[in-house]
Protein backbone atom coordinates (compact mmCIF):
# COMPACT_ATOMS: atom_id res chain seq x y z
CA UNK A 1 0.00 0.00 0.00
CA UNK A 2 2.90 2.40 0.56
CA UNK A 3 4.51 1.85 -2.48
CA UNK A 4 1.17 2.65 -4.60
CA UNK A 5 0.79 5.95 -2.41
CA UNK A 6 4.08 6.99 -3.22
CA UNK A 7 3.77 5.76 -7.14
CA UNK A 8 0.71 7.93 -7.17
CA UNK A 9 2.50 11.11 -4.78
CA UNK A 10 4.85 11.17 -8.06
CA UNK A 11 2.42 11.22 -10.18
CA UNK A 12 0.40 13.65 -8.81
CA UNK A 13 2.96 16.17 -7.98
CA UNK A 14 4.79 15.69 -11.71
CA UNK A 15 8.40 15.11 -10.14
CA UNK A 16 10.86 13.72 -11.08
CA UNK A 17 11.70 10.17 -8.66
CA UNK A 18 13.78 7.22 -8.58
CA UNK A 19 14.67 4.59 -6.65
CA UNK A 20 18.31 2.81 -6.05
CA UNK A 21 18.71 -0.35 -7.73
CA UNK A 22 22.00 0.53 -8.22
CA UNK A 23 22.96 -2.84 -9.88
CA UNK A 24 21.03 -2.42 -13.26
CA UNK A 25 24.23 0.32 -13.36
CA UNK A 26 27.07 -1.69 -13.85
CA UNK A 27 28.38 -1.32 -17.44
CA UNK A 28 28.59 -5.25 -17.60
CA UNK A 29 25.00 -5.60 -16.66
CA UNK A 30 23.56 -2.87 -19.21
CA UNK A 31 25.32 -5.02 -21.99
CA UNK A 32 23.60 -7.77 -20.69
CA UNK A 33 20.74 -6.03 -21.48
CA UNK A 34 21.42 -4.77 -24.78
CA UNK A 35 22.48 -8.32 -25.55
CA UNK A 36 19.45 -9.39 -24.41
CA UNK A 37 17.32 -7.01 -26.24
CA UNK A 38 18.77 -7.65 -29.83
CA UNK A 39 18.41 -11.27 -29.40
CA UNK A 40 21.71 -12.30 -28.89
CA UNK A 41 20.66 -15.13 -26.66
CA UNK A 42 17.51 -15.52 -28.33
CA UNK A 43 14.08 -16.45 -26.76
CA UNK A 44 15.16 -16.17 -23.19
CA UNK A 45 14.03 -19.70 -21.11
CA UNK A 46 15.89 -19.62 -17.85
CA UNK A 47 17.07 -16.77 -15.51
CA UNK A 48 18.86 -18.17 -12.36
CA UNK A 49 20.24 -16.18 -9.96
CA UNK A 50 22.20 -16.53 -6.26
CA UNK A 51 22.64 -14.01 -3.65
CA UNK A 52 24.79 -15.23 -1.14
CA UNK A 53 26.58 -13.29 2.00
CA UNK A 54 27.56 -14.71 5.46
CA UNK A 55 27.91 -12.47 7.70
CA UNK A 56 25.77 -13.88 10.24
CA UNK A 57 26.78 -17.52 10.69
CA UNK A 58 27.70 -17.22 13.90
CA UNK A 59 25.48 -18.32 15.91
CA UNK A 60 27.36 -15.73 18.63
CA UNK A 61 26.51 -12.97 16.37
CA UNK A 62 24.09 -10.01 17.62
CA UNK A 63 20.31 -9.67 17.28
CA UNK A 64 21.25 -6.16 15.60
CA UNK A 65 18.11 -4.44 13.43
CA UNK A 66 18.50 -6.20 10.51
CA UNK A 67 17.13 -9.63 12.02
CA UNK A 68 14.07 -7.88 13.57
CA UNK A 69 10.96 -7.59 11.48
CA UNK A 70 9.33 -4.56 12.92
CA UNK A 71 12.51 -2.72 11.64
CA UNK A 72 13.86 -4.51 8.63
CA UNK A 73 10.67 -6.16 7.20
CA UNK A 74 12.33 -9.36 6.15
CA UNK A 75 15.77 -10.43 6.28
CA UNK A 76 17.79 -11.71 3.27
CA UNK A 77 14.41 -11.74 1.30
CA UNK A 78 14.33 -8.27 1.43
CA UNK A 79 17.76 -7.18 1.31
CA UNK A 80 19.10 -9.49 -1.05
CA UNK A 81 16.30 -11.06 -3.46
CA UNK A 82 15.08 -7.22 -4.05
CA UNK A 83 18.36 -6.49 -5.85
CA UNK A 84 18.00 -10.13 -8.20
CA UNK A 85 14.41 -9.17 -8.58
CA UNK A 86 14.67 -6.19 -10.03
CA UNK A 87 17.72 -7.47 -12.30
CA UNK A 88 15.61 -10.22 -13.49
CA UNK A 89 12.85 -7.65 -14.07
CA UNK A 90 15.54 -5.36 -16.09
CA UNK A 91 16.56 -8.40 -18.27
CA UNK A 92 13.48 -11.17 -18.65
CA UNK A 93 10.44 -9.04 -18.37
CA UNK A 94 7.91 -8.93 -15.52
CA UNK A 95 6.68 -11.86 -13.42
CA UNK A 96 3.72 -13.89 -13.27
CA UNK A 97 3.82 -16.65 -10.27
CA UNK A 98 6.08 -17.61 -7.83
CA UNK A 99 6.20 -20.51 -5.63
CA UNK A 100 8.69 -19.68 -1.97
CA UNK A 101 10.65 -21.00 0.92
CA UNK A 102 11.71 -18.90 3.55
CA UNK A 103 13.88 -20.01 6.51
CA UNK A 104 15.67 -19.04 9.77
CA UNK A 105 18.39 -21.02 10.55
CA UNK A 106 19.31 -19.66 14.35
CA UNK A 107 16.17 -18.35 16.36
CA UNK A 108 17.80 -16.34 18.60
CA UNK A 109 20.21 -14.44 19.47
CA UNK A 110 22.06 -12.29 21.95
CA UNK A 111 21.09 -9.01 22.47
CA UNK A 112 23.60 -6.31 21.65
CA UNK A 113 24.85 -4.10 24.29
CA UNK A 114 25.95 -1.36 21.75
CA UNK A 115 24.18 0.40 18.88
CA UNK A 116 25.46 0.14 15.31
CA UNK A 117 24.68 -0.31 11.08
CA UNK A 118 23.86 -3.88 12.04
CA UNK A 119 26.65 -5.23 9.98
CA UNK A 120 29.10 -5.66 12.71
CA UNK A 121 29.29 -7.95 15.87
CA UNK A 122 28.84 -6.48 19.15
CA UNK A 123 30.68 -8.64 22.12
CA UNK A 124 29.76 -9.80 25.54
CA UNK A 125 26.02 -9.87 24.58
CA UNK A 126 24.70 -11.94 27.26
CA UNK A 127 20.95 -12.03 27.26
CA UNK A 128 18.80 -13.17 24.23
CA UNK A 129 15.88 -12.02 21.51
CA UNK A 130 14.09 -13.61 19.14
CA UNK A 131 15.23 -13.49 15.43
CA UNK A 132 11.94 -12.49 13.20
CA UNK A 133 13.52 -12.49 9.63
CA UNK A 134 14.19 -14.79 7.28
CA UNK A 135 18.01 -16.25 7.27
CA UNK A 136 17.37 -17.63 3.85
CA UNK A 137 14.87 -17.38 1.14
CA UNK A 138 14.93 -19.55 -2.32
CA UNK A 139 11.81 -19.51 -4.37
CA UNK A 140 11.14 -20.21 -8.56
CA UNK A 141 9.04 -17.94 -10.71
CA UNK A 142 7.31 -17.95 -13.91
CA UNK A 143 7.42 -14.62 -16.51
CA UNK A 144 4.85 -13.41 -18.68
CA UNK A 145 7.02 -14.10 -21.32
CA UNK A 146 7.12 -17.75 -21.01
CA UNK A 147 10.71 -17.99 -19.41
CA UNK A 148 11.25 -19.78 -15.94
CA UNK A 149 13.77 -18.17 -12.99
CA UNK A 150 15.09 -19.74 -9.64
CA UNK A 151 16.12 -17.38 -7.20
CA UNK A 152 18.20 -17.87 -4.04
CA UNK A 153 19.27 -15.19 -1.12
CA UNK A 154 21.49 -16.38 1.85
CA UNK A 155 23.09 -14.74 4.85
CA UNK A 156 24.59 -18.50 5.39
CA UNK A 157 26.10 -18.70 2.23
CA UNK A 158 29.69 -19.49 4.09
CA UNK A 159 32.66 -18.10 2.05
CA UNK A 160 30.72 -15.13 0.23
CA UNK A 161 30.92 -11.71 1.28
CA UNK A 162 28.52 -10.55 -1.15
CA UNK A 163 28.39 -13.26 -3.95
CA UNK A 164 26.11 -11.87 -6.63
CA UNK A 165 25.58 -14.06 -9.89
CA UNK A 166 23.27 -14.90 -12.48
CA UNK A 167 22.77 -16.52 -15.97
CA UNK A 168 20.43 -16.44 -18.75
CA UNK A 169 20.03 -19.51 -21.16
CA UNK A 170 18.25 -18.60 -24.78
CA UNK A 171 17.51 -20.31 -27.34
CA UNK A 172 20.66 -18.84 -29.20
CA UNK A 173 22.81 -18.36 -26.28
CA UNK A 174 23.87 -17.91 -22.65
CA UNK A 175 25.28 -14.77 -20.52
CA UNK A 176 26.40 -15.39 -17.36
CA UNK A 177 27.48 -12.21 -14.60
CA UNK A 178 29.43 -12.72 -11.10
CA UNK A 179 29.74 -9.10 -9.05
CA UNK A 180 32.91 -10.25 -7.60
CA UNK A 181 34.27 -9.76 -11.25
CA UNK A 182 31.79 -6.61 -12.07
CA UNK A 183 33.81 -5.85 -15.23
CA UNK A 184 33.22 -8.70 -17.04
CA UNK A 185 30.26 -10.16 -19.13
CA UNK A 186 30.46 -13.60 -20.13
CA UNK A 187 28.57 -14.85 -23.44
CA UNK A 188 28.10 -18.36 -24.87
CA UNK A 189 26.61 -17.97 -28.71
CA UNK A 190 25.29 -21.61 -29.66
CA UNK A 191 25.37 -20.21 -33.54
CA UNK A 192 28.71 -20.16 -33.55
CA UNK A 193 30.97 -22.59 -35.51
CA UNK A 194 31.19 -25.66 -33.34
CA UNK A 195 35.10 -25.75 -33.46
CA UNK A 196 35.09 -22.24 -31.74
CA UNK A 197 32.05 -22.46 -29.34
CA UNK A 198 32.67 -22.13 -25.86
CA UNK A 199 32.02 -19.30 -23.31
CA UNK A 200 33.70 -16.39 -24.04
CA UNK A 201 34.49 -13.03 -21.39
CA UNK A 202 33.80 -9.32 -22.39
CA UNK A 203 35.76 -7.21 -20.67
CA UNK A 204 33.26 -4.20 -20.41
CA UNK A 205 35.26 -1.10 -20.15
CA UNK A 206 35.12 0.14 -23.65
CA UNK A 207 33.90 3.50 -24.41
CA UNK A 208 31.17 1.85 -26.59
CA UNK A 209 29.79 0.36 -23.37
CA UNK A 210 27.69 2.15 -21.59
CA UNK A 211 28.59 4.68 -18.91
CA UNK A 212 32.42 3.90 -19.84
CA UNK A 213 33.71 6.67 -21.66
CA UNK A 214 33.00 9.20 -19.16
CA UNK A 215 35.14 7.25 -16.87
CA UNK A 216 39.23 6.33 -18.02
CA UNK A 217 40.62 5.18 -20.61
CA UNK A 218 39.58 1.74 -22.40
CA UNK A 219 40.53 -0.87 -20.12
CA UNK A 220 40.76 0.53 -17.00
CA UNK A 221 38.19 -1.23 -14.52
CA UNK A 222 35.21 0.24 -12.66
CA UNK A 223 34.46 -0.85 -9.03
CA UNK A 224 30.99 -0.72 -7.27
CA UNK A 225 31.22 2.67 -5.93
CA UNK A 226 30.82 4.42 -9.68
CA UNK A 227 26.91 2.67 -10.04
CA UNK A 228 26.22 5.26 -7.54
CA UNK A 229 27.75 8.03 -9.62
CA UNK A 230 25.67 6.53 -12.41
CA UNK A 231 22.43 6.71 -10.39
CA UNK A 232 23.09 10.66 -9.75
CA UNK A 233 24.08 11.05 -13.32
CA UNK A 234 20.45 10.07 -13.85
CA UNK A 235 18.95 11.57 -11.43
CA UNK A 236 20.07 14.83 -12.35
CA UNK A 237 19.95 14.53 -15.96
CA UNK A 238 15.87 13.59 -15.40
CA UNK A 239 15.69 16.27 -13.16
CA UNK A 240 17.60 18.83 -15.53
CA UNK A 241 14.93 17.37 -18.54
CA UNK A 242 11.98 16.53 -16.59
CA UNK A 243 11.94 13.20 -17.52
CA UNK A 244 11.48 10.33 -15.19
CA UNK A 245 14.89 8.57 -14.66
CA UNK A 246 14.95 4.71 -14.33
CA UNK A 247 14.73 2.70 -12.22
CA UNK A 248 11.11 4.62 -10.88
CA UNK A 249 9.11 4.47 -7.80
CA UNK A 250 7.18 2.10 -10.07
CA UNK A 251 9.52 -0.58 -10.64
CA UNK A 252 10.14 -0.47 -7.02
CA UNK A 253 6.38 -1.04 -6.56
CA UNK A 254 6.74 -4.05 -9.29
CA UNK A 255 9.44 -5.70 -7.19
CA UNK A 256 7.69 -4.93 -3.94
CA UNK A 257 4.88 -6.78 -5.25
CA UNK A 258 7.19 -9.71 -5.82
CA UNK A 259 8.97 -9.63 -2.54
CA UNK A 260 4.89 -10.39 -0.82
CA UNK A 261 4.16 -12.96 -3.30
CA UNK A 262 6.86 -14.72 -2.65
CA UNK A 263 5.96 -14.78 1.50
CA UNK A 264 2.91 -15.54 0.35
CA UNK A 265 3.79 -18.33 -0.90
CA UNK A 266 6.26 -19.43 1.87
CA UNK A 267 3.09 -18.92 4.02
CA UNK A 268 0.64 -21.54 2.10
CA UNK A 269 3.12 -23.82 0.45
CA UNK A 270 0.97 -22.87 -2.82
CA UNK A 271 2.18 -20.70 -6.02
CA UNK A 272 1.00 -17.05 -6.23
CA UNK A 273 0.03 -15.12 -8.54
CA UNK A 274 2.28 -11.53 -8.72
CA UNK A 275 -0.46 -8.42 -8.83
CA UNK A 276 0.30 -5.27 -7.46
Amino acid sequence: AECKDMVEAVEKAGVVAMINFNYRRIPAVELARVMVENGMIGTPYHFRSVYLQDWIIDPDFPLVWRLQKDKAGTGAHGDLNAHIIDMARYLCGDFESVSGLMKTFIEKRPLPQGEGAGLSKSEGAREYGEVTVDDATMFMAKFKNGAIGTFEASRFGGGHKNGLRFEINGSEGSIRFNIERLNELEYYNRKEDARFQGWKTILATEPTHPFVKGWWPAGHVLGWQQTFVHQIYLLMNGIATGENPSPSFYDGLKCQAVLEAVEKSADTGVWVDVTE
